[in-house]
């Protein structure tokens, strides 16, 4: 090889290394760039959500400050009444003219009595309860919509079939050995309402109502709304005593609820 070849060989390594050397520095520069950002959106990630645990945490400790501890629990009903006003907006659609009768019910006192059992027993009893309330449902042709833990979401098209359901229900547990054995007494509400459209707001205040009337139930007391009252009219099977006035939370007015009980037996 020639002299001018070698230094043109030479010249060409130079240039290469130089430019290998100039692209791992770009590379390293590019590599600490990127470490950079990743760093600060970690942090910022962290902060983030370390704001959001302090804002948590303030908004816990005002709610027990204004209503003690048992305001951080929530029913089986409000879980169900909130699930349903956001995936279930539809639920009128289950009758022809848009109206829609809402059940809900639960065990009154329920934590409590799972801390008495032990969760094996009441996970054997909850068992019972969802059998004996499917039964009476499903004879009055209701729909089950959603339950969560001991509480029941159920539709009918018929404000009658919903209170005889809700009397068959409570007249079966009281009947019942395991239920008269462990004091199980279940609170019932139930309204009635019409939507226009799916995702119409009314709908969603109606599945409100009634759950907020299910929370002013006492265990084994059922209470209907006066919009379900006087759709069921003079059913002899159905006795309704005078209405109490009641303050349902998230609402304006005072409203009327009437506690539903089977009529007497004529002699």
């Amino acid at each position: 090889m020639t002299e001018i070849a070698l230094i043109a060989v030479a010249l060409i390594a130079v240039a290469a290394a130089v430019v290998l050397s100039v692209l791992l520095v770009r590379t390293r520069r590019e590599l600490a760039a990127l470490q950079r950002e990743a760093e600060t959106s970690a942090t910022q990630r962290l902060l983030s959500g370390g704001r959001e645990a302090v804002r948590t945490v303030w908004n816990t400790a005002d709610l027990v400050r204004k209503k003690g501890f048992g305001a951080m629990v929530r029913t089986s009903i409000e879980d169900l009444a909130s699930w349903a006003e956001v995936e279930r907006p539809d639920l009128a659609r289950l009758t022809p003219d848009g109206t829609v009768v809402i059940f809900f019910s639960d065990i009154e006192g329920s934590t409590a009595l799972n801390e008495q059992l032990g969760d094996r027993a009441w996970v054997r009893l909850l068992e019972r309860h969802d059998k004996l309330i499917r039964r009476s449902i499903k004879n009055q042709q209701g729909h089950v919509i959603k339950t969560q833990g001991d509480g029941f979401m159920v539709a009918f098209a018929d404000a009658g079939q919903a209170v005889l359901a809700a009397m068959d229900i409570q007249k079966e547990l009281g009947e019942a050995s395991w239920a008269r054995r462990h004091d199980v007494r279940v609170r019932i509400g139930i309204h009635m309402g019409k939507s226009v459209r799916r995702g119409d707001d009314l709908f969603g205040r109606n599945v409100a109502l009634a759950a907020r009337v299910a929370d002013q139930a006492h265990g084994g007391e059922t209470l209907v709304t006066r919009r379900v009252r006087n759709g069921i009219g003079d059913d002899t099977k159905v006795r309704f005593s005078d209405p109490r006035e009641v303050e349902l939370k998230g609402f304006d007015t005072a409203h009327a609820v009437y506690p539903a009980a089977p009529a007497p037996e004529a002699d």
